[in-house]
């Protein structure tokens, strides 16, 4: 099948419905990609805005009670919005585990895949997608296995069996990381505890996606996921060696890549923690590039409210007679606008201020 020969109604049906994903059209080999994956001119990351000589930070916290740890932090997530954890507890052979099942789901024939389509699957609390959502001008080059996951929840027995332990594994060393993460941030905020309604704000739902940006005969045209800023609350990404990861440098239409260091975990600052902050930590737009020559696999831990809690600017942060920048909403109402079109940077948080 030739990129000529794919109408758009042939695409999404050889795509979506047949569960072939991206990775089908990959293996076509195909010259060129199809027209609906071409971003427009202004959308493409333009190499000469790449800064080399700055980089986000990497920090050491095999002690989360060091001050430095909490001071290095608390400047990250206010400044950059991201930052790389090392020595963070969780085995190497877990992370490696989890990428490897990653690319083991996606070598598995169609037939196996599709029945994970929403439609299909046994449960909804795991479904295969493509692209962003299939509301966008343009599909991006990439599809992704979503999993919803709450404690003692049975359904996780209908997980794919290929990939389930190790995404399992992985969430449940991946818990006490994301616990720390929030307490350590949060003394940055002032706020003395993580309580239980502080903790259904920041980490009551976690989204696990085990994430596949197949080769693509034309990187410098697609795009792996577009310009956007995630409205988790924190955002904890595993990274394979292939790299392809740029985040929104501090100086105008600058963008930082995000150098893959062995073991490490990317964290990044969710649209839920900037609202919560009232401002003093920021989510930041980053967007990530596909590869000529190799598959990319990432696995993203979305951490995000609990459905049922109002979110708005925590009262220690405005406790000085500061001024609340955005509204009280519920998590549900943001997360379905947010999927509602394409990504947009970080238009989405117009939709909460006051």
């Amino acid at each position: 099948m030739s990129a000529a020969a794919i109408e758009p109604i042939d695409l999404i049906d050889y795509v979506v419905n047949q569960g072939n994903g991206v990775k089908g059209l990959s293996k076509l080999g195909l010259k060129s990609i199809p027209k609906q994956y071409i971003q427009p001119p202004e959308e493409r990351l333009d190499k000469n805005q790449v800064i080399h000589e700055e980089s986000i930070p990497i920090i050491d916290v095999s002690n989360w009670d060091d001050p430095r740890v909490v001071e290095s932090i608390s400047e990250a997530a206010g400044k950059w919005g991201f930052f790389q954890i090392i020595n963070h507890g969780i085995p190497i052979e877990v992370l490696e585990n989890v990428m490897e099942a990653a690319h083991k789901f996606f070598e598995l024939p169609s037939e196996e895949k599709k029945k994970y389509l929403k439609e299909n699957s046994p449960t909804q609390t795991v479904q295969l997608k493509t692209s962003f959502s299939l509301a966008e001008k343009v599909l991006e080059w990439k599809d992704f296995l979503m999993h919803f996951y709450f404690p003692n929840d049975e359904s996780v027995q209908l997980w794919p069996s290929v990939s389930k332990d190790q995404v399992l594994e992985y969430v449940n060393c991946a818990k006490p990381v994301i616990r720390n993460l929030l307490e350590v941030l949060l003394k940055g905020l002032n706020v003395k505890e993580l309580d239980k309604t502080k903790e259904s704000v920041l980490m009551g739902n976690l989204i696990v996606d085990l994430m596949h940006y197949p080769k693509c005969p034309n990187p410098d045209l697609a795009a792996g996921v577009g310009r956007h800023s995630d409205i988790s609350s924190i955002t904890i990404l595993l990274q394979d060696d292939v790299g392809g990861l740029y985040v929104r440098g501090t100086g105008p239409d600058q963008w930082i890549h995000v150098t893959p260091v062995k073991g490490a975990l990317v964290v990044n600052i969710g649209d839920i923690l900037q609202i919560v902050s009232n401002d003093r930590y920021k989510s930041i737009e980053h967007r990530v590039i596909v590869d000529e020559r190799r598959d990319r696999v990432s696995v993203p831990i979305f951490v995000n409210p609990a459905d049922d809690v109002l979110i708005g600017p925590f009262p220690e942060v405005l406790q000085n007679g500061e001024k609340p920048i955005y509204k009280q909403f519920l998590f549900p109402e943001y997360f379905n606008f947010f999927f509602s079109k394409g990504p947009e940077g970080k238009n989405t948080m117009e939709y909460v201020k006051l």
